[in-house]
């Protein structure tokens, strides 16, 4: 079942997230991810949201978000995303015979 990776980031060293951000779509194309959506300024529709950053993936499964979250080629470049922003990451299972939950 396709999974969504929610990333809801504050970035506080714009250097390092570039050198992320550079590094990132190689890797996780070679993980069969694919880079849904990503936005500078979203739209908050209701409540309070204090990030700066939203970013949207999708993999073929939750193994293969592992498979890629934990990748020696995606540790070692999360390192600059970790040091250089605050936020949180979320892991959505899409909709599959568990509708409605």
């Amino acid at each position: 079942m396709t999974v969504y990776a929610l990333a809801q980031l504050t970035i506080h060293d714009r250097a390092r997230y570039d050198r992320y951000a550079a590094a990132f779509p190689p890797v996780l194309a070679r993980y069969g991810g694919k880079l849904l959506a990503a936005d500078t300024a979203p739209r908050v529709v209701e409540g309070d949201w204090p990030h700066q950053k939203a970013v949207l993936l999708s993999f073929g499964s939750r193994e293969d978000f592992e498979r890629w979250s934990t990748s020696p080629e995606y540790r070692e470049i999360s390192r600059d995303r970790e040091a250089a922003t605050e936020g949180v990451v979320l892991l959505l299972d899409g909709i599959g015979h568990a509708w409605p939950a």
